[in-house]
């Protein structure tokens, strides 16, 4: 009897741990997975403590009910990442990364719906609960959900086409989604959207059995290159969402989307040598420096600067810390180590010859410092960074941002005789975490369609920033609305808004590039070129092409200081009649005395005197005020 209650006991035991050892591990199946990180204590967790399931069915189908394929969706978090990373978790969500409030803002605004440039909505409701709401820095303590719209109901501030623009066109990019989802923009939602790095084809590269193969289907299943979180996040991972608006994740690997041609040819017969990526061909341009010298875009933004500080910003310029001037310093000062908000740069050293940066995949690099070559032998660079006002009025991009994406005219066409997809109405899918991913938008939006005019690289326009400080501006959608009704037929053409203020809604706005070079544009080219002051080249012919304004969408302001486009960003603005004027001036005076302010001596002639230069000066002068 003993011996069969020790042998019953052994056979039950042995069940027991075959069990813990075929079935207790989701390794059985996916074996070859690889380690979800280095950290030792995430490497402890059990599969299920963040994606669910249960690790000891018998069949797949067991083990995946109630799984979480995306434990890191904002829709989950807070019982997975959040657990150990609440208070960054809260933060992101206030981000603009996540409420999408800069370009909501923008559009409704230019659309003659909102009279506030800030922000009123965001992709759903939030609010700010801690109780510190820095309002002088542009904080908000709520957005309201942003109105879907009804084309049977009147028009207005609560019922736009430009909140159906955003819903089926502009907000596919926000951690509430996973965008796209086509070559160049597959993601994940929520965390995982910056830290699970995706590829290009958005196909698995890594060892798991269960995964490894596996055809994606008629309508591809986005998955990460490997099964590994990581905060080193390459640019490309960033430019899976910075692909338009701005264009500053495309801008600073040095690409631009071209017309369209896809040249040149490949060597088959009819085939483009181009490939798509983000439904777009590219031209190549000069990358920004920082690009070419290894850096990757964190190795800038700050952990605020991305996952946000807490509070709940309208724009750009109010969410990001860190500036130009924290690592490179300015003609007084060589870098604090601190941000422009007064934190500490970690990955920045003072040593004995210098300041080092080092990067966040362990490389060091020289951090040039202005103070340094104002004092050294190079005149062109002392004589514009060892002006005062140089420094103090301009934005060191503005002359070191030496191209920028220019994209004019924003034609959309709203058609309502056609449903489509909205990006923030989404079915509740069997694992929540998937609501988000394209497949799964509701049909509450309509069809739009977007084209453009032209585009261009070449020497941006500048104006002053929301900072009061000279900037490079591009086209920051110029909004030519069409619009078919329910019965096919056009009951809107080319129409061009006005904001609140009457100032026509196809807007320029100022912009950081992330083009730097360290050679930087030349002198003639801001102080001695229209298009740099805002006047445009005049060669495109609006009226012709069936707008209804007399000036190129490259002009801005008229000669007389008369600001013709609107911006979308408080107290930014074009050059005013005076500043236009000075700025010719010192080009005037250049094309005899250079940047430096010398005289300069060509071949064959010599310095001329006191009196002849004062009547050039004034022949010279009079000449220029007459074209005013």
């Amino acid at each position: 009897m003993k011996r069969q209650i020790r042998t019953l006991f052994i056979l039950i035991s042995l069940s027991f741990l075959l069990n813990e050892l075929v079935f207790a591990k989701c390794t059985t199946c996916h074996k070859g997975i690889e380690q979800i990180s280095k950290i030792d204590a995430m490497n402890g967790l059990e599969c299920d403590f963040c994606h669910k399931g249960n690790p000891k069915a018998t069949t797949e189908k067991e083990a995946h009910k109630g799984l979480w394929r995306n434990p890191s969706d904002y829709r989950v978090a807070q019982k997975s990442c959040g657990v150990c990373h609440n208070e960054i978790l809260e933060r992101s969500k206030k981000s603009l990364h996540a409420t999408s409030a800069g370009i909501i803002s923008a559009t409704r605004y230019l659309f003659g719906v909102q009279r506030t440039k800030n922000a009123i909505y965001a992709n759903y409701e939030i609010r700010d609960l801690d109780g510190v709401i820095p309002q002088k820095k542009g904080a908000r303590p709520s957005l309201k959900a942003l109105p879907s719209f009804n084309p049977k109901a009147p028009q207005g501030p609560q019922n736009s086409p430009s909140d159906d623009y955003l819903r089926e066109e502009c907000l596919r990019c926000h951690l509430w989604s996973y965008g796209a989802e086509r070559y160049g923009d597959y993601r994940a939602s929520g965390c995982a959207a910056c830290h699970m790095i995706y590829d290009n084809d958005g196909k698995y590269k890594g060892r798991d059995n269960a995964i490894k193969g596996k055809s994606p289907g008629p309508i591809p299943v986005p998955r990460p290159r490997v099964h590994t979180i990581t905060k080193i996040i390459p640019p490309f991972q960033c430019i899976h969402c910075h692909n338009r608006g701005g264009r500053t994740g495309v801008s600073f690997i040095g690409t631009i989307e071209s017309d369209g041609y896809g040249s040149p040819w490949w060597c088959k017969p009819g085939e483009k040598g181009g490939k798509k990526i983000h439904g777009k061909y590219y031209n190549h341009l000069t990358p920004d420096i920082h690009h070419k010298k290894g850096l990757y875009c964190i190795d800038c933004h700050t952990e605020g600067d991305v996952h946000g500080d807490g509070n709940i910003y309208s724009k750009k310029e109010q969410a990001i810390e860190i500036e130009c001037q924290d690592c490179h310093g300015t003609r007084d000062r060589k870098s604090s180590l601190k941000t422009s908000w007064g934190n500490p740069l970690k990955n920045l050293k003072k040593e004995r010859d210098g300041i080092i940066l080092i990067s966040k995949r362990g490389k060091i690099h020289k951090v040039p410092q202005v103070f340094d070559i104002v004092r050294g032998k190079n005149e062109r660079a002392k004589a514009s960074m060892g002006k005062r006002i140089h420094m103090e009025r301009l934005e060191c991009y503005a002359c070191h941002a030496t191209w920028a994406p220019q994209c004019y005219g924003c034609h959309a066409q709203q058609d309502e005789s056609t449903p489509s997809f909205d990006w923030l109405n989404t079915k509740k899918s069997y694992d929540r975490t998937q609501s988000g991913r394209a497949k799964n938008r509701k049909m509450t939006a309509y069809k739009w369609r977007e084209t453009r005019s032209f585009i261009r690289w070449e020497s941006p326009a500048l104006g002053i920033n929301s900072e009061g400080k000279v900037s490079p501006y591009i086209p920051g959608c110029q909004v030519i609305f069409t619009q078919i009704g329910p019965d096919g037929k056009c009951r809107v053409h080319n129409k061009l808004f006005k904001t609140v203020e009457g100032v026509w809604a196809i807007a320029h706005n100022p912009i950081q590039p992330h083009t730097i070079n360290k050679r930087a544009r030349s002198c003639e080219d801001c102080h001695s070129n229209p298009k740099a002051l805002g006047l445009g080249r005049g060669i495109y012919d609006s009226r012709a092409n069936g707008l209804p304004i007399d000036f190129s969408l490259e002009r801005i302001v008229s000669d007389n200081g008369t600001q013709l486009q609107a911006t979308s960003h408080e107290g930014a603005r074009p050059f005013n009649k005076n500043e236009i004027k000075r700025i010719e001036r010192i080009g005037i005076c250049m094309s005899c005395h250079g940047p430096n302010g010398l005289p300069q001596k060509k071949k064959g002639q010599g310095i001329i005197d006191e009196k002849m230069h004062k009547r050039l000066i004034k022949s010279l002068l009079k000449d220029w005020a007459n074209k005013k």
